[in-house]
């Protein structure tokens, strides 16, 4: 099968999405498809003249014989060519729809669910990864549910996480600085707890510099700032590193469309705290962690200060946790469920 992957660039930027996709792409060629990588230019997802005239262009140069996989954070460039689209059988890769992302302004939020509605109904084949993001393009996108597939990420095996050693918690939380993932909630939450003994390190980059800056000020307003590490964006060896010394992950977004930070606590047995936002809440079983509503502070300051407080608890939670973990996905079979996928698009 010859496939063309078309992304906003830059590909090898630092998200649980673009993480995806370029495991995917690796998987696909190890199967022995060829793999072509497209990035759009622009800006995305709410497209600017360039990323729509991208858009255009990486469509019309594609060869005839490939089949057009494209991200979902750069659908709305495409617009205004649905029949274009529906013409290649072009399959749309949907990690979670773009006007479901937190903090938008309602114009913002109205131009993506507009642009979504008019182009993801008139693809061959919806691949979303996971099973809530699924169940809401029909009613909220106009999407025919039998063009509709699910491809969860995978996890690679993983030695489990033997935590800090004490004493006190190491908190660790992975995701950009962007509003979506709640970073001010969770601080906000260990705020309420300074008789606790815990610290907390953020591994994300600075996708927003305003939000991220507003997150630093806020850990000085609480008065924690000297408990908060903001590592920012780290390789693989470093992040490896913080996972081995976790002793709790906690993540307060207000939506995912699956939750790959999550799941990666799961599979090396870190217990976990976080917020029902979108899919995380599905992945995530009761008896690893605590699970608190969106935005909401003093729920999740509550929950957090029993894990935080009882080591006991924390160390049955892990088992737990790394029980689940094993269940899940693993990489090596993803691909291979990718292209079953795409065989279902219709021609």
């Amino acid at each position: 099968m010859r496939i063309a992957l078309l992304v906003p660039g830059p590909f090898d930027a630092v998200s649980g999405g673009y993480a995806y996709d370029r495991r995917m792409v690796a998987g696909l060629r190890a199967l022995g498809h060829a793999v072509e990588v497209v990035e759009l230019p622009g800006r995305h997802p709410l497209p600017d003249e360039a990323a729509a005239a991208g858009a255009r262009a990486a469509l019309s140069a594609l060869p005839a014989d490939a089949r057009p996989v494209i991200d979902g954070l750069g659908l709305p460039a495409f617009e205004g060519m649905a029949d274009d689209l529906a013409a290649r059988g072009a399959v749309g890769l949907i990690h979670h729809p773009t006007a479901l992302e937190h903090g938008n302004p309602g114009p913002v939020r109205d131009a993506l669910k507009a642009a979504e509605r008019a182009v993801l109904p008139r693809l061959a084949r919806l691949v979303a990864t996971s099973p809530l993001t699924a169940r809401r393009l029909p009613g909220e996108f106009g999407c025919d549910p039998a063009r509709i597939g699910v491809v969860e990420p995978g996890t690679d095996p993983a030695p489990r996480s033997t935590g800090s050693g004490g004493p006190g918690c190491a908190i660790l939380s992975v995701g950009g600085l962007i509003p979506r993932k709640g970073h001010d909630v969770l601080l906000r939450a260990l705020g309420t707890l300074p008789d606790l003994d815990w610290t907390l390190t953020i591994a994300g980059g600075t996708r927003d510099p305003v939000h991220a800056e507003g997150l630093r000020a806020l850990a000085g307003e609480l008065g924690i700032a000297q408990r908060v590490t903001f590592a920012g964006e780290v390789d693989d060896a470093a992040l490896k590193a913080l996972w081995a010394g976790a002793d709790l992950f906690a993540l307060a977004t207000h939506w995912e469309g699956y939750g790959m930070a999550a799941a990666e606590a799961l599979a090396r047995g870190v217990p976990v705290a976080v917020t029902a936002g979108g899919a995380v809440a599905e992945l995530v079983p009761v008896e690893a962690g605590v699970v608190s509503p969106p935005g909401d502070v003093v729920s999740l300051g509550k929950a957090m200060r029993r894990a935080i407080y009882d080591a006991d608890l924390r160390a049955e939670m892990a088992a737990a946790a790394w029980e689940a973990g094993q269940r899940l996905p693993r990489w090596e079979d993803r691909a291979a469920a990718f292209v079953r996928e795409l065989e279902a698009a219709a021609p």
